[in-house]
């Protein structure tokens, strides 16, 4: 296939500015652009999968470019509901190094990184608006999708702009950069058009874009902050395990389209995997490379196959190895208890894991409570310090499925 049919297979376009976009991706070698505003300190799922997009443009010999925008992240791109919260400063611009720094590992550092404040911060109001605002008409403003649909509720002024302010980022890279191209999410497409009729009406040449369309889970929503639903790129924030254990549980009817949006495995790679899960889905083939792949090329194949060995553990119960940071991300979600005692009957009265002292004696006597993966029916057991993993913490099982984590007082 060629590029363009690729990104067609895997439903990575959904709009298209100009037919003649299929012949410059797949003859010619240009410079595109993609962006996004620094309203958190590193990019999530969501963002991942326009990256990747721009990433299969790169390996076709493209050139991206990858703007942050310090400008526009000041003011912040109209949302469908309410006006985004303004960011301080020295927030929007911690944001802004933690991304460039991202992006710039992703692209393994052969994209050109720019920050739109860099041209806007001594442009004066007065020659914008004569610069840029006479070309754009105000009605031409208002049907564009995302104003349109917060007339209703108000919009601001700033808010109202924003639209000008991103085409201006496409004339400056295009006269700067040569930069004919920009790819984003749909949600961006009104923005995308303003830039290329600024182009065109200013320089007087035509300028391209086309869209991909978001990303959605399974109910629905598009991965981000706002939804609530991120998975940021960041392993300080998700760890390699939380983002396995999200990507192995991915939904069957989403898993081969992720696979498609999220990897450059081949086509008859995906296609093998789509057969194996419809006739196999106990296996989990497709899963399983799903996660690999979006791992191993954020972090490396160390931390992929370190996520992997922590997903295994609760089903080896092989806890002995484990760091207090492995138990800590394999327990993300549950409750952590400092302990007091020493006795395995009052431990799981302080653990919650038994509601009275008859009853915890019950547990232990009918075998139902592990330490640390191993079966404990000594009613008068005393901890050890062999009992607490890495010096600090504890692993009680109670029955199947129910966990307790104690943590000893080191100080």
């Amino acid at each position: 296939m060629t590029l363009y049919e690729d990104l067609k297979w895997r439903g990575l376009i959904k709009d298209i500015s100009d037919p003649e976009i299929e012949k410059k991706l797949n003859e010619e070698k240009i410079t595109f652009y993609w962006g996004t505003d620094p309203t958190a300190d590193s990019l999530h799922l969501g963002h991942y999968s326009s990256l990747v997009t721009a990433k299969r443009l790169a390996k076709a010999g493209h050139h991206p470019i990858l703007l942050v925008g310090g400008a526009t992240g000041l003011i912040g791109d109209p949302r469908p509901t309410a006006e985004r919260e303004i960011i301080d400063k020295e927030v929007l611009n911690n944001n802004l190094k933690g991304i460039s720094t991202q992006v710039d590992k992703i692209f393994e550092g052969n994209a050109t990184i720019v920050n739109n404040y860099d041209w806007f911060k001594g442009y004066e109001f007065l020659d914008f608006l004569r610069d840029v605002g006479k070309y754009i008409n105000v009605n031409y403003m208002l049907d564009k999708d995302i104003i349109r649909r917060r007339l209703e509720t108000g919009i601001t002024y700033a808010e109202f702009s924003y639209t000008l302010i991103q085409g201006y980022d496409f004339l400056r890279l295009f006269e700067d950069y040569n930069c004919i191209l920009q790819a984003e999410g749909s949600d961006q497409w009104g923005n995308i058009t303003t830039g290329i009729d600024l182009i065109r009406k200013i320089t007087g040449k035509v300028a391209y874009g086309f869209t991909m369309p978001l990303v959605l889970d399974k109910s629905g929503k598009k991965f981000g902050k706002s939804e609530g639903n991120a998975l940021w790129l960041d392993k300080n924030k998700t760890s390699s395990y939380q983002l396995y254990q999200y990507l192995i549980n991915t939904d069957d009817s989403l898993v081969i389209k992720y696979l498609k949006i999220f990897t450059f495995l081949s086509k008859e790679e995906i296609e093998k995997l789509e057969k194996s899960n419809q006739e196999e889905p106990e296996k989990r083939l497709a899963h399983q490379a799903l996660a690999k792949e979006i791992i191993t090329d954020l972090h490396g194949e160390e931390e992929y196959l370190h996520a992997k060995e922590l997903s295994n553990v609760l089903f080896t119960e092989e806890f002995t190895n484990l760091t207090s940071k492995d138990i800590q991300e394999i327990f993300t979600n549950q409750e952590i208890i400092m302990i007091k005692s020493n006795n395995l009957v009052d431990l799981l009265l302080e653990l919650k894991a038994a509601k009275s002292k008859r009853e915890a004696r019950e547990f232990i006597s009918n075998g139902a409570i592990k330490i640390n993966g191993q079966k404990n029916t000594d009613l008068d057991y005393l901890l050890e310090e062999k009992d607490f993993l890495d010096n600090t913490y504890i692993i009680i099982k109670r029955g199947k499925k129910n966990y307790y984590i104690g943590k000893k007082d080191n100080s």
